[in-house]
């Protein structure tokens, strides 16, 4: 099996184009380990669609299926152009989450960044969740995926990698769900680490960054409109959050290498 690493801002999957195989769990859990596998944050399936110009499925490193990928989706607009399976620069991309539409920057042949968008951002009221006996208060937010977003004073305090897993699996969230953990730095400046659901922690997050930005705007933190710069481990997201709660995110996307497995 032929597969292509990239990554965007380095939050990393392994991409092919074809058909999901029927041990795609145990795939992306085998190829996904960073000692005995090729190492990414999971796996990414590209294919032709009925609705859109492409459709993706993503495969968590853990195996589980997610409903959606910033970044990753970014990597899939760069993929199908510079590898000639189109030429056009504005996409439709079939997802679980809905159809995306992708806005490609192209330069000297190859795509540079690409802007997309991600659909309305649902915010809802603050809630309180209980860990280790205190109580801690967020915002739930849904891009497509869901999001629990909480605003600290200093990020770099904040351990992810202990408190990530704790809150995914908490009772409150039968389902799992993503953690952010975000710093606000000025009205248009925002820092966030992030625990992915299925995945732990990862350099980036572009559903995370935008669920981030939703709810900075929600809470005043942030204006609509405004573009927002959201600083990650891996580096920093343009979000763009309008008054009816569409969002868009404009970033990178690279290629790694190429390879194959048996």
């Amino acid at each position: 099996m032929h597969f292509t690493k990239m990554q965007g801002l380095g939050n990393d999957y392994l991409y092919v184009y074809g058909e999901v195989p029927e041990n795609i769990a145990a795939l992306s859990q085998k190829l996904s380990d960073r000692h005995f596998g090729a190492g990414a944050d999971g796996m990414i399936y590209i294919s032709p669609s009925g609705i859109a110009d492409f459709k993706m499925r993503i495969f968590n490193a853990d195996g589980s299926e997610a409903m959606m990928c910033g970044n990753g989706i970014r990597c899939v607009g760069k993929y199908v152009y510079d590898k000639g399976y189109t030429d056009k620069t504005n996409l439709k991309i079939d997802t679980l989450s809905g159809v995306k539409l992708l806005r490609l920057q192209v330069s000297g042949g190859k795509v540079k960044s690409v802007s997309v968008s991600m659909g309305k951002a649902e915010t809802h009221p603050e809630q309180t969740l209980t860990i280790n006996g205190k109580s801690i208060t967020y915002t739930p937010v849904s891009v497509g995926n869901p999001h629990a977003v909480f605003f600290v004073e200093n990020v770099e305090a904040v351990p992810p990698e202990s408190l990530g897993p704790i809150i995914e699996h908490h009772p409150d969230f039968p389902g799992g769900v993503n953690v952010e953990f975000v710093e606000v730095r000025s009205e248009t400046e925002l820092r966030m680490r992030v625990w992915e659901r299925g995945s732990g922690v990862t350099m980036a997050c572009g559903t995370g960054s935008c669920a981030s930005a939703a709810a900075a705007v929600q809470k005043k933190y942030c204006r609509h409109g405004k573009p927002l710069s959201v600083e990650l481990d891996g580096g920093t997201l343009e979000i763009k959050v309008e008054s009816d709660g569409s969002v868009t995110m404009t970033g990178p996307a690279e290629f790694v290498y190429e390879g194959e497995t048996i």
